[in-house]
């Protein structure tokens, strides 16, 4: 049986694959999330993936690969010094799950501020626990419905959420000035696209790359129109 600490030669050449080079620490609180999202899984049912080296490349490595163009978005170098404390860029990871990406994004960013919400309260429970567990300051866990956060954020990202308008509409409140919303998607959704309101704009489609995933992979980020 596939163990986590049999993926630490796929994970680190994942992150070469994607161009990240993370300090051990980094790497080590890569490896207990995942290590934390199987043994919760057995009970809580966080994802329906089961299989480590699947949970490898369909989440941890699959939101890895949104870092890079995630931090050019904010301006950000490529990776943050070893040593940061969190930066004014704040993240709002909506209907977070089992924390994907808002936990792999705190992780590898630790000048980021990544607040993760579901309103599952046994999820909830495992990002306020994951937290804890890998000491990362930089990332909370909130049991509450998107509608009900409040505070104003950089970026306000989801994977595999709700349709695109949906998402938005949700989430607008919480968007600060200038901020922008980043989806993540399988195949372009011209559909949902098309769908989106004329008070939001997709500004760019973002084609990913991810090691070990066959499928395609895409951003999709929008701000409010007018938002230049």
């Amino acid at each position: 049986m596939t163990t986590v600490g049999d993926l630490e030669p796929a994970l680190r050449a994942g992150l070469a694959d994607l161009g990240l080079v993370l300090p051990e620490s980094a790497v080590q609180r890569l490896l207990g999330y995942l290590e934390a999202l199987l043994r919760w899984n057995r009970v809580y049912n966080l994802t329906a993936v089961r299989s480590p080296a699947e949970m490898l490349t369909h989440h941890v490595l699959d939101s890895l690969a949104v870092v890079p163009p995630l931090r050019r978005q904010l301006g950000l170098p490529p990776m943050p010094p070893a040593s940061v404390a969190p930066s004014a860029a704040r993240v709002l990871d909506v209907g977070s799950g089992g924390g994907l990406p808002g936990v792999v994004l705190a992780i590898t960013c630790p000048d980021l501020a990544v607040t993760c919400v579901d309103a599952v309260a046994k999820k909830a429970a495992f990002l306020t626990q994951v937290a804890a567990n890998l000491t990362l300051a930089n990332l909370s866990g909130v049991h509450a419905r998107v509608e009900a956060v409040a505070g104003a954020y950089d970026v306000v990202c989801s994977r595999a959420f709700a349709a695109l308008a949906d998402f938005v509409a949700c989430s607008r409140h919480t968007l600060a000035p200038r901020g922008v919303w980043m989806a993540m998607k399988g195949r372009v959704p011209h559909d949902e696209m098309a769908a989106l309101p004329a008070t939001v704009r997709v500004f760019h489609v973002e084609h990913l790359s991810v090691p070990g995933l066959g499928a395609e992979r895409c951003l999709v980020w929008m701000r409010p129109a007018g938002d230049e």
